[in-house]
């Protein structure tokens, strides 16, 4: 339990740290944000849980192929943002990256890299 309450406090500490940088300047906080933070965390967290070399490659191999089709939301997020407020925005860049995701998803099966 109290490393499971460890992996909590130090992950929670990242997204605000994030958070608290963005507040101060754009760039760095998008700089770090960008940064794969959670991912390495994750990969640290299975391997110090023992976790087998392969789910471990797994994660890294897939976390690559669900990246891909989130990168269009960094760009209609911003667009949007302006003209329709942000809780549109946000439903709008949510439902963006699901239809680009199931397209991405779809296409690159046809090449034995399976995401659904």
């Amino acid at each position: 339990m109290t490393w499971l309450i460890i992996k909590y406090l130090l992950t929670s500490a990242i997204v605000v740290g994030v958070s608290e940088f963005a507040k101060r300047s754009d760039r760095v906080g998008a700089l770090i944000a960008a940064l794969p933070l959670v991912t390495v965390l994750a990969l640290i967290w299975l391997h110090v849980e023992n976790q087998p070399q392969a789910k471990i490659a797994n994660h890294a191999w897939y976390t690559f192929w669900y990246v891909v089709p989130t990168l269009p939301m960094f760009l209609v997020f911003p667009a949007l943002l302006g003209r329709i407020g942000f809780w549109p925005t946000l439903a709008a860049s949510v439902v963006l990256t699901i239809v680009c995701f199931t397209v991405f998803a779809r296409v690159v099966g046809k090449f034995g890299i399976e995401l659904l």
